[in-house]
């Protein structure tokens, strides 16, 4: 594949219409969420062995527990970049993704309310998490609509076509298997690459939504500013789970295929992913020159 193409739009930003603009009330729901975001991750992510005391729920084995907790890693990456970047487009597209990903949890809680830890404060804490936030994202959505025109930055590059093909075919395997599993998890339950149980295997389901719904948008949308920020709380988040994998080897049932094709599937997305950041980049800083 080839690197992205300079664009060749006009370098300045036309100033009629929407001002792009990050609302304060976004800022202001980053601020909020981010806290949030940074405890839950160190608790999966540092103590995956210990949801049963320290956590709303109880999740075993830890692998899920850290898959979790990285998609938790990428999304302080992607609220610290809504906090202080100024540009809306920049971070728009992940959005939609956070929308599905705290609905789904929000369904999920619901769904298995008896699975969890009742009046501890890990507990009370998810519950008004999963409660408002997707409320609070789908207002933020819909108070920034009007504020992306669709216009390139002054040294922004265009992501070449396979490019945009590729990652939104990943992100489409990613997203259909964990609609699968959470819509129908009796279905893979057996057969998932590591023990899962209907409320596990919804929340692995939640998370591997995340890149489908990021990268679909590139379909539409070919501009690189649009995508940087997010792609780097998506690489974020694969670096997590690969520490994930080699930490929790354990955990896997490697008589099952689905052991090997997770792992393979996110070691190739992982390289894929790299890969393309870093042609992004290159491109970008070769344009930034001229």
């Amino acid at each position: 594949m080839s690197d992205a193409a300079p664009a060749t739009h006009a370098p300045d930003r036309h100033h009629a219409g929407p001002e792009d603009r990050v609302l304060p009330y976004t800022r202001v729901v980053a601020y909020v969420i981010i806290p949030f975001l940074v405890a839950a991750a160190f608790l999966l992510l540092v103590l995956p062995g210990g949801t049963e005391q320290h956590f709303a729920w109880t999740i075993a084995p830890p692998m899920t527990a850290m898959l979790l907790g990285s998609a938790y890693a990428g999304g302080i990456w992607f609220f610290a970049q809504v906090a202080v970047q100024r540009r809306w487009h920049r971070v728009r597209h992940g959005f939609p993704a956070v929308l599905v990903f705290a609905t789904l949890l929000a369904i999920a809680t619901i769904l298995h309310w008896d699975r969890f830890h009742f009046g501890h404060v890990s507990f009370i804490t998810w519950a008004t998490l999963y409660a408002c936030t997707p409320v609070l994202i789908l207002i933020a959505i819909i108070l920034n609509l009007r504020e992306d025109d669709g216009m390139p930055e002054g040294d922004d590059i265009e992501i070449a076509a396979p490019w945009r093909y590729v990652l939104a075919l990943v992100g489409a395997a990613a997203s259909v298997t964990g609609l699968v599993l959470f819509i129908s998890p009796s279905l893979l339950i057996g057969a998932w690459a590591w023990d899962v149980t209907p409320l596990t295997a919804r929340v692995v389901g939640a998370v591997l939504t995340l890149p489908g719904l990021v990268n679909v948008w590139m379909l539409w949308d070919d501009r690189w500013s649009a995508f940087r920020h997010v792609f780097q709380a998506q690489l974020a988040s694969l670096a997590c789970i690969l520490i994930a994998i080699v930490v929790r080897i354990g955990d896997f049932q490697w008589q099952r295929p689905s052991a090997w094709l997770f792992v393979g599937g996110i070691v190739l997305s992982a390289v894929v992913y790299v890969v393309f950041y870093a042609s992004l980049e290159r491109a970008r800083r070769g344009n930034v020159r001229r």
